[in-house]
């Protein structure tokens, strides 16, 4: 076989390929230029982020080139089980065989391995013991770090931030793919300050990603920015896994977490303005047929037809949400008519803003340590040590790059924190990051112009810190009130505060 790929090779002075499959079946032949050969897709062989394809490439070179560049991107991206080069003699003799595989082993090591070149008639051994060698190292690696079924994800971060924020970031990023029941096998933060257009990281990282992704047997990769259609579809071609960014797994989210109708009303309408603009461009069902020089042709296409009951969808959703919202107007219209005053508890995800209404209401209301465990607006009474009752309302946290759907969906459900008299400001001060969080919380208030109303910050967690200092105690008690909603005896500056500023903002409405 290789006399003959020789001999045609350089008579017809182009490359030739082999794909042959591990049983020896030839799958496909492949005549490219002189200089490459352009594999088409393999879509119709197994796939998977985690296993090889299941052939192995044999190809000419008519130059006297070893394995090329291009060679080991095509045997990665393919993950093909070996890639082979013969170098072809003018004359169309067969010089020598080049071979190459992919490398299990981890830890900076190279990712692949160059066999001894040899002649065709020369070869030792059985390749199919290679391959075998190959994909059990691969299953012994990946035996360490998968032990359940589900989404097994790859973090990745594309950023121009400084080290420790996109660091900062990234965890952040993982406790989302927790509370998303995403099992996290590794992280790839890469700081560049342009993302590349087509892929966001470079080629060379990229590579990278797909070895962890055979090493660790991932088959998602979830990226810290926001991807556009074109950048999904050139990740997904080339990598053969699901690629999601950060606003999709805070969608998804959401949609397992929302339980009332106006919740689940809200997600449904964010998902579909989310999918719109990312609908797939090309349409291979149901072409539009022209009849003739501006012709538009009968019938609508499919990616036409999906649009217009997406727009039909969310002009439906709009107007389910408008009632709804009428509905919570009237509740808070009888509210204001008993004069009973509102708190609204406001903060960063997880600050534990549920944790503390529970505590202080007796209330049984979803509070786990994890992002958006609650996005139901509660309302529950609250009675002060004076006698006076409240209504303290527990809301939708909020996080750093709040994607744009998600604050357009649930203004009606936000709108509950323009009747607050008082808003509390929850911070987990156990967080090293609760400066931050703070700003972004601010700065969301005053997005929503509720930067007017009176704010009591509540610092958190106090149970958490480890030996604080007593300079930032003291600090952090000039700025608000220092609890933990596990610890009730703790909550009793809070009421008395909570109360004194409720009055004094009561007695200037009076006035």
């Amino acid at each position: 076989m290789a006399r003959s790929l020789g001999q045609i090779s350089a008579e017809i002075n182009r490359q030739i390929g082999l794909l042959i499959h591990r049983s020896g079946k030839l799958e496909m032949i492949i005549v490219g230029t002189h200089k490459a050969i352009m594999i088409p897709s393999l879509a119709h062989l197994r796939g998977g982020g985690g296993r090889l394809k299941g052939v192995r490439l044999v190809h000419t070179h008519l130059r006297g080139e070893e394995i090329s560049d291009e060679d080991l991107m095509d045997l990665l991206f393919l993950r093909l089980d070996m890639l082979s080069v013969l170098q072809v003699a003018k004359d169309g003799q067969v010089q020598s065989l080049h071979s190459a595989h992919l490398q299990p082993a981890r830890d900076g090591a190279s990712s692949w391995t160059f066999l001894d070149p040899v002649h065709p008639s020369q070869q030792r051994g059985s390749v199919e013991d290679i391959i075998a060698e190959v994909e059990a190292g691969f299953s012994r690696v990946r035996s360490l770090s998968v032990a359940d079924d589900g989404d097994r994800a790859i973090l990745v971060s594309v950023t121009a931030e400084v080290k420790m924020l996109a660091e900062e970031s990234l965890t952040e990023l993982g406790e989302l793919a927790r509370s998303a029941n995403v099992k996290v096998l590794d992280t790839v933060l890469q700081r560049s300050r342009k993302a590349n257009p087509r892929f966001i990281l470079g080629k060379g990282k990229l590579a990278d990603i797909m070895i962890l992704a055979l090493q660790l047997d991932a088959n998602l990769l979830v990226f810290n920015q926001d991807l556009n259609p074109s950048q999904v579809r050139s990740i997904t071609d080339f990598t053969e896994m699901r690629v999601i960014d950060r606003t999709q797994l805070i969608l998804d989210i959401f949609a397992s977490r929302a339980l009332s109708r106006e919740g689940k009303l809200q997600v449904e309408m964010a998902q579909l303005k989310y999918a719109l603009p990312r609908l797939s461009s090309r349409d291979d069902a149901l072409s539009r047929l022209s009849g003739g020089i501006g012709a538009r042709g009968p019938g609508e296409t499919k990616l036409e037809l999906d649009r217009r009951r997406i727009n039909d969808r969310l002009s439906g959703l709009a107007r389910e949400l408008k009632h709804v919202g009428e509905e919570r107007y009237r509740r808070r219209a009888q509210r204001r008519r008993r004069d009973v005053p509102v708190l609204s508890l406001v903060g960063y995800t997880n600050a534990g803003k549920s944790t503390l209404l529970n505590v202080l209401t007796g209330s049984h209301i979803v509070a786990e340590d994890k992002l958006f465990a609650t996005l139901d607006p509660t309302s529950r009474r609250l009675r002060f040590p004076t006698e006076m009752e409240v209504i303290i309302t527990d809301t939708v946290g909020f996080i750093r790059n709040l994607p744009a759907e998600l604050i357009k969906a649930f203004m009606a459900t936000l709108e509950e924190l323009e009747e607050a008299d008082l808003l509390i400001h929850v911070i987990d001060v156990s967080n090293p990051c609760y400066r931050d969080h703070i700003e972004v919380v601010e700065r969301l208030l005053s997005e929503l112009d509720l930067g007017h109303i009176p704010c009591l910050k509540v610092f958190n967690k106090i149970d958490l810190l480890a030996d604080p200092a007593v300079g930032l105690l003291e600090d952090l008690s000039e700025q608000g009130v220092l609890v933990s909603a596990l610890q009730p005896e703790t909550l009793k500056p809070f009421l008395a505060r909570a109360e004194k500023m409720l009055g004094r903002i009561l007695a200037e409405k009076d006035l």
